[in-house]
């Protein structure tokens, strides 16, 4: 892996330049926040130094971890990022909040933030039938349209969706061979908009409830030891949330990274109990940085192509300082210190 390939150069001189490397994908969802995703895997995909084993999603991250596998299946990493960029596109003129909710959150925008704060606070009130009693569901509609489930079904990828069973709370992971739109939109079933995704008579939420992206199934995966996690909630605010709005934000932030923690310390007590010779995850990671992230929880339901191409923007940036700087560690070590953070975490920090 960590062989050198010669290309000439006009002078007749080689000039090295390192091997293609496999890495694995965890992509973590985040609602409209997802398309500095996007911007992540765009410039991955550009770069061209990288191949990929698996992805693993919830929620956003899974929509990504679908439209990028249908992309890499049918035409490479040239289509992928065509169909990364044509899905975002169309998900900024096609899906918005549903129905009634949607014009109740224009016409409330422009009466000012205290009118506008008082109906984010009211939504955790009402229930999908009431804003939205049809159950339109346009963002299952795009999958649909852009995904070849059957050309996903036949491929050698591995593929870890996450969803949550409403009734119990357990976890439900979807695998490729399974997958269906259905899954996919149950992993992204936000449940004050969108009513539970039944599958097989059972009904699901979005998965970013209970792992957020799925990590742990990678320890029985064959291939790439190292997995890339794409952190689209910060982990830290160094300013304390003050105001209703910063509030809601930051404990939304809390609860969807819970289920990641608790995947970071499972895998760092593996690492302990492991015998020599085990597979152990080297594993790296691209943030989306506490300032760049929006304190306002509505943002996550920002459809606005400007906004998506902004966070584009900074996920291809992130990216290229991952590159520049982590890009020779894959293969050889992992770049999160596993033990360092599991204690940090249970000490409260």
């Amino acid at each position: 892996m960590n062989k050198l390939f010669a290309w000439p150069l006009g002078n007749g001189q080689p000039q090295q330049t390192p091997a293609r490397k496999r890495i694995n994908l965890a992509l973590q969802g985040g609602g409209a926040h997802g398309a500095f995703t996007w911007g992540v895997l765009d410039q991955l995909l550009e770069d061209g130094r990288l191949d990929f084993d698996g992805i693993s999603g919830a929620s956003a991250g899974a929509v990504n971890a679908i439209m990028l596998a249908d992309g890499l299946i049918r035409g490479g990493p040239a289509e992928a990022r065509k169909r990364l960029a044509d899905f975002w596109r169309a998900a900024s003129i096609d899906v918005s909040l549903p129905g009634m909710s949607r014009e109740l959150v224009d016409q409330f925008s422009e009466a000012g933030v205290p009118m506008k704060d008082w109906l984010h606070s009211m939504g955790r009130f009402l229930s999908p039938g009431h804003v939205n009693p049809l159950n339109l569901n346009p963002l299952k509609q795009l999958i649909e349209r852009f995904v070849d489930f059957n050309a996903i079904h036949n491929s050698d990828f591995n593929l870890f969706i996450s969803a949550t069973n409403a009734q119990t709370g357990d976890l439900k992971i979807f695998t490729r061979a399974e997958l269906t739109a259905d899954m996919v939109m149950a992993s992204a079933a936000l449940p004050l908009l969108f009513r539970a995704e039944k599958i097989d008579g059972v009904p699901y939420w979005d998965g970013g409830y209970v792992s957020n992206p799925p990590l742990l199934p990678f320890l029985q995966t064959a291939g790439s030891a190292d997995l890339l996690l794409v952190q689209i909630f910060p982990q830290r605010r160094h300013q304390v949330p003050v105001t209703s709005r910063e509030i809601v934000a930051r404990t939304g932030e809390i609860a969807f990274n819970a289920p990641l923690l608790a995947e970071l310390r499972g895998l760092a007590a593996v690492d302990k109990v492991a015998e020599p010779g085990a597979r152990r995850l080297r594993l790296h990671r691209i943030t989306l940085d506490e300032i760049a992230a929006s304190a306002d929880a509505g943002s996550r339901l920002n459809n606005d192509y400007k906004f998506f191409e902004a966070l584009r923007e900074l996920g291809r940036s992130a990216a290229q300082r991952f590159l520049a700087t982590r890009f020779a560690a894959i293969g050889e070590r992992g770049t999160i210190d596993l033990a360092a953070e599991a204690e940090t975490e249970h000490a409260g920090g």
